[in-house]
């Protein structure tokens, strides 16, 4: 139950079990969630219905500034992150200048990190939007939620707000021709009454269905590692993680599991 914000724009670096050296970028304000999604299972908690007060997020200028800063520190620490990666609290392509940030990011690391990757952990909601999706393709690791085939899963998982249809998501990612990570979020339990689990053979066969439809360079399969807002849902097991690892090395794709 103990979830938690980043207080900060640039925070880290960080061990990622998916990523290496992470810098993370925050694009949302520090004293709120901001999203698009309300997964039950998201370490930042719930996203608001209301605020208290107006938020506001981080302006280019101010990321860029505090990015640069940081970077120069890390190399004149001799620490070189192995990704810069936006995540932090909510959906960073909701920030309305995302796209020139991407610009100004790719610009700092050419000049000062040249070898780290830049990560965008998206949950693929805005990618209809021409700015975000021409963004994204000019980064590394382009990452996009994709926690189930069936909708009515992802509305019980994800909780989108706003008009939510995946098909429409679906045709997007595949808009990507193949320029794309694809992660996804096991989880087994309960919410508000009903069973939760897409681990089952139903979801795994309709899910590995769309991977092919997308094409994506990788997929990365990952559990609940940290606390969630509710206490319903149960962290599914490395054995069986990598039952699901196996399925999609035989559909042909790379494939990272994280217990």
């Amino acid at each position: 139950m103990a979830t938690f914000l980043f207080d900060k724009i640039i925070f880290g670096p960080v061990k990622s079990r998916r990523l290496g050296v992470s810098l993370g970028i925050n694009l949302l304000p520090t004293e709120a969630k901001v999203c698009s999604f309300d997964c039950i299972y998201c370490e930042c908690g719930f996203t608001p219905g209301e605020y208290k007060e107006k938020v506001s997020f981080p302006s280019r200028a101010d990321v860029k500034m505090r990015l640069e800063v940081k970077l120069h520190e890390m190399v004149s620490a001799n620490e070189l992150p192995d990704v810069i990666t936006f995540a932090g609290n909510g959906e960073p392509t909701l920030h309305p200048e995302f796209a020139g940030i991407i610009d100004d990011t790719i610009a700092l690391r050419d000049e000062i990190t040249p070898d780290a990757r830049i990560a965008v952990l998206s949950n693929a909601t805005m990618i209809h939007r021409k700015s975000v999706f021409e963004a994204l393709l000019k980064i590394k690791d382009n990452i996009q939620k994709l926690d189930s085939a069936f909708e009515e899963t992802v509305k019980l998982l994800d909780c989108p707000k706003g008009n939510f249809k995946l098909s429409n998501t679906i045709e997007q990612l595949i808009a990507f021709n193949g320029k794309v990570i694809i992660q996804t979020m096991f989880v087994r339990g309960s919410y508000k009454g009903k069973t939760i689990d897409n681990t089952t053979e139903k979801e795994i066969s309709a899910w590995i269905e769309l991977l092919k439809k997308i094409k994506p360079l990788q997929v990365m399969i990952y559990t609940i590692a940290r606390d969630t807002p509710i206490e319903t849902l149960e962290k599914v097991s490395l054995e069986d993680l990598n039952v699901i690892a196996e399925r999609v090395r035989e559909a042909g794709f790379d494939v990272q599991v994280s217990g």
